[in-house]
């Protein structure tokens, strides 16, 4: 079970409520009856499987507690799920969940909330050590093809699915960058590296991004733990709730054509069909690797994680990145 503060656990006769609000009460199970389980994976948002007493299932998804602070672009974040999985199904073959009802009205709880329909099949990141070789190749490559059709969807400005947008792909990202710092400012994160550095390191390259001029929808959280399969095929992609518009290399499949540390990139290429990296895409996926190391580093502090692996490792990818910018000692 992977622990987080942001995890909004309610009680039974909450969780009752919101089945009868979604369902109808003759859908509750009765006391006594196994018919609500955490599902322990996400980091983020806390998920149950709901059995009814009809025998069907669904999942529940749970905001994080309205008094815990988040990251500012988690901020919403339900509300881009959902809207994400509106466009996917609108505009993809995709398979994704299908949403059964959402309550934002904070009635039951402090919190927004979506049931979606139960995925009856197993997560690709847990079971990825029983895979052969061969297996895990497949499945990144049907990753890549997966990505490529998601970046298909396009929007009309650069930034959060909801907005507020901007016109160009340099002044979103910055913005997202500038984020970040901030937050990480905010709560007196140790990035072992000068803020006021990172900045410099982004701005001298802030070039590179004017080559995207299209805003795309970029998934960006797309790796194995949010693949769901089954018989050697991905049957659903979950957990969308970090989706945006912007420049489509900027995909985690992506991550591993820099740093060895987030795995071989190679054949979530092939699948996704990308020629070889320009000079400036080498740049712009250099700039994508900091902006991840960024959130990795400073969430731990919003997340208060207790082992501090998460942190240490983190940091070595926040180093790792400015050393590919030229902008960091190697040692």
């Amino acid at each position: 079970m992977r622990e987080s503060i942001t995890k909004n656990r309610q009680p039974a006769e909450v969780l009752r409520a919101m089945v009868a609000r979604a369902y109808g009460a003759e859908e509750v199970c009765g006391a006594g009856e196994e018919w609500a389980r955490e599902l322990g994976d996400g980091w983020f948002n806390v998920a149950y499987r709901i059995r009814l007493r009809s025998g069907a299932r669904s999942v529940l998804k749970i905001a994080p507690p309205a008094d815990v602070e988040v990251m500012t672009y988690e901020r919403g974040a339900m509300a881009t799920e959902l809207a994400a999985l509106r466009l996917i199904r609108e505009h993809t073959k995709v398979p994704v969940p299908t949403v059964e009802f959402a309550d934002r009205s904070h009635e039951l709880c402090d919190a927004d909330y979506f049931f979606m329909t139960y995925v009856d099949a197993d997560n690709l990141d847990v079971v990825g050590s029983t895979l052969t070789g061969a297996e895990i190749t497949a499945y990144d490559e049907a990753l890549g093809a997966v990505t490529q059709e998601l970046n298909g969807i396009r929007g009309t400005a650069f930034g959060p699915l909801t907005g507020p947008g901007h016109p160009t792909w340099r002044a979103a990202f910055l913005r997202m960058v500038e984020e970040l710092l901030g937050d990480g400012e905010r709560r007196g994160v140790d990035l072992r590296h000068g803020y006021d550095a990172v900045r410099s390191a982004v701005a001298a390259r802030a070039d590179a991004l004017d080559e995207v001029t299209e805003p795309r929808f970029v998934e960006w959280d797309l790796w194995p733990g949010n693949c769901m399969v089954r018989g050697g095929r991905i049957v659903a992609v979950v957990d969308h709730e970090r989706a945006f518009f912007g420049d489509p290399l900027m995909e985690f499949g992506f991550a591993g054509g820099e740093s060895g540390a987030y795995g071989d990139s190679s054949a979530f290429v092939r699948g996704y069909g990308h020629r070889p990296f320009t000079a400036a895409e080498r740049t712009r996926r250099r700039l994508y690797d900091l902006h991840l190391a960024l959130v990795q580093v400073i969430e731990t502090a919003f997340r208060e994680y207790t082992d501090t692996g998460r942190y240490d490792w983190a940091c070595e990818r926040l180093r790792e990145s400015l050393v590919l910018l030229g902008e960091a000692p190697s040692g």
